[in-house]
């Protein structure tokens, strides 16, 4: 499937059993919901896919289990987080081989690379790549940072169709199009900032909250994408404070209990990653559960725009 490099892309949670073993069948029921509530593409084995915390045969798993559920209905793409180029490569011709459509491509896991090095790695991966690649930018948390200079250095690189701008500065999207114009699409990926980076030009959104509010995520887009602003303002005030769950240090432990609270769910994690307990815990649950219990009316005319 050519993937459509625009709307919800969610970046899925990876589902465990208490004990820590892949729940591929609570995955697949959730890739349902999500494409059921509109989303146009699905991401597995990103960070809230908990990529790192997976045995490659285990990822290989997970893939399969994404090309069956999704069945062809929308675009699915793979998380690439690997130590080296040569491991990403690696996992990037299994993704093609078992029928990803795309991946989405992280700079190198725990050492951090100096520039020559961050271009190298996208290069490479690129060249050896028989998948479109979105290029993941989180200097926030991952340490390295590609900046709009590097991006057009790498604009020669056919594969790298597509940029996920979580550097937490809509700024850069604006410098990164003024560099190359419309030579990458660019999704935004802080979800507190999605309706600031539509109005910049970010076309897409990899998303977290979606999933445990994937309807309302949905029309958040649709709404701003329709430029039907004060529905849009509405709904984003009433997300805010989960959105900013997204882009705290626990964001997989705060992400799965709202799926837990919303049904579409668990909480459970894999080590090192453990679930929240104490004052912690009941002060996430008590954000979610006011989103939950104010949750916005929705308009119900949005598919005709």
């Amino acid at each position: 499937m050519t993937v459509s490099w625009n709307g919800v892309f969610p970046a899925l949670m990876t589902e465990f059993h208490e004990d820590e073993s892949l729940d591929l069948d609570s995955t697949a029921r959730h890739i349902d919901g999500m494409i059921d509530a509109g989303c146009t593409g699905i991401i597995l084995l990103g960070t809230l896919g908990e990529n790192v915390s997976l045995r490659a045969e285990e990822k290989r798993e997970v893939l399969r289990m994404g090309v069956d559920a999704v069945g062809g209905r929308v675009p699915l793409l793979t998380g690439t987080a690997e130590y080296t180029a040569a491991q990403a490569i690696e996992h990037l011709s299994d993704a093609a081989k078992i029928g990803c459509d795309g991946a989405m491509l992280l700079p190198p896991m725990v050492y951090g690379t100096a520039r020559e090095e961050t271009l190298d790695h996208f290069r490479t991966c690129g060249a050896a790549s028989d998948l479109p690649i979105m290029i993941y930018n989180n200097p926030v948390s991952y340490k390295t940072d590609v900046t709009p200079e590097m991006f057009a250095e790498l604009s020669d690189v056919p594969a790298l169709v597509a940029l996920k701008e979580s550097s937490d500065d809509t700024r850069r999207i604006t410098d990164i199009q003024a560099l190359t114009g419309d030579r990458y699409t660019v999704f935004c990926g802080v979800d507190d900032l999605i309706v600031e980076a539509m109005a910049v030009g970010a076309a897409g959104w990899v998303a977290g909250l979606v999933n445990a509010f994937p309807t309302e995520s949905v029309q958040l887009y649709d709404l701003v994408k329709a430029g039907r602003m004060e529905e849009a303002r509405a709904i984003y005030r009433w997300f805010m404070p989960m959105l900013h769950l997204d882009c705290l240090p626990k964001l997989v432990q705060y992400i799965k209990l709202a799926n837990q609270m919303t049904g579409l769910g668990s909480e459970w994690v894999r080590r090192p990653r453990m679930p929240l307990a104490g004052d912690e815990r009941e002060r996430i649950a008590a954000i979610i559960q006011k989103g939950i219990d104010t949750r916005p009316q929705l308009a119900t005319d949005l598919a005709a725009e």
